[in-house]
């Protein structure tokens, strides 16, 4: 299980990774065969603190990363979701994956959600909040040029849990009418570092913390657990997966992704499971390439219209 007691040292890093990295990589085309598109010229536009949503008096906000020249039509999109423990960071850690993407004909919206203060926003106040996301990029859908039926989610961490979670559940507040009959499922998903089964063997230490954040432990609350861990919640219903996951990394072990991926295989759910030999914020810079270029190729495939 994670080790919160590391987890902000860790997920800083990843984020300033993906700031400071990945547009690098946006300038060059990609080497992996199954993404065949090439960088847009035109650079990327950046709407930034785009309100999505407004829950018990607080704004919510998101940052929409979009291709300066695409063509015509509805193109894929991309919910990016930080990591953080659901008590650090935001949105902008997200910064350089979504100009990443949108260099290659995405539309990305990096959203914050509600952080657990050790009181305030307990779960499932997270996954509410990711949810309603979705279903706000559903309903603006033509505003920003977005196919309604190829949405994906990419996830670090904290984030992967809840990026996993839009790939194989429903909404679980459905009591706003403005997006009631909007769906918040995703049809592909990125999974990187990610925990994935909060029944398993815990340290103590994650043991108090996720008392806390499940409002009880495992013994007087084991539903709320079992329903806030992706692989309690594998079907053949599933969204494609791709699962990143370091062989080094002392955050979230490994056996998390390997108990998803043995999980969603069984189920006969469309799975790529990567291991890299790195940590859990992925140091190297060949490490930081290979993640990049997966997930670009994973989203071509999965995220394309079908030819009509």
């Amino acid at each position: 299980m994670p080790d919160f007691a590391n987890r902000t040292a860790a997920i800083a890093a990843f984020g300033v990774t993906l700031v400071l990295v990945l547009p690098g990589f946006a300038t060059a085309a990609p080497q992996a065969p199954a993404a065949p598109a090439q960088p847009s010229a035109g650079g990327v536009t950046v709407d930034e603190n785009v309100s999505y949503a407004t829950v018990n008096g607080s704004q919510l906000h998101l940052d929409v990363y979009k291709p300066t020249e695409r063509g015509g039509g509805l193109g894929p999109a991309v919910i990016l979701i930080h990591g953080g423990g659901w008590t650090d960071f935001d949105k902008s850690t997200m910064r350089g994956m979504g100009q990443f993407l949108a260099r290659f004909g995405f539309v990305a919206f990096s959203v914050d959600y509600r952080l657990f203060n050790g009181t305030d926003n307990p779960w499932p106040a997270q996954l509410d909040d990711v949810q309603r996301a979705v279903r706000w990029v559903r309903a603006k859908a033509g505003k920003y040029g977005v196919n309604p039926d190829c949405i994906g989610a990419f996830g670090h961490s904290a984030g992967a849990q809840l990026a996993a979670l839009l790939g194989m559940v429903d909404t679980r507040d459905n009591s706003d009418p403005a997006l009631a009959k909007y769906s918040s499922r995703v049809q592909a998903v990125v999974d990187v570092s990610g925990p994935t089964d909060f029944t398993a063997e815990r340290v103590p230490e994650d043991t108090a913390f996720l008392a806390r954040f499940f409002g009880g432990d495992y013994s007087k609350r084991p539903e709320v657990w079992r329903d806030a861990s992706p692989a309690v919640h594998v079907s053949k219903q599933d969204a494609p997966f791709l699962i990143v996951h370091g062989t080094q990394d002392d955050n979230v072990p490994i056996a998390q992704a390997q108990e998803l991926f043995e999980k969603l295989q069984t189920a006969g759910v469309q799975v790529a499971f990567i291991k890299v030999d790195d940590a859990h914020t992925f140091r190297t810079p060949e490490a930081r390439r290979q993640l990049a270029m997966e997930t670009l190729a994973f989203f071509h495939r999965n995220l394309s219209p079908a030819p009509k």
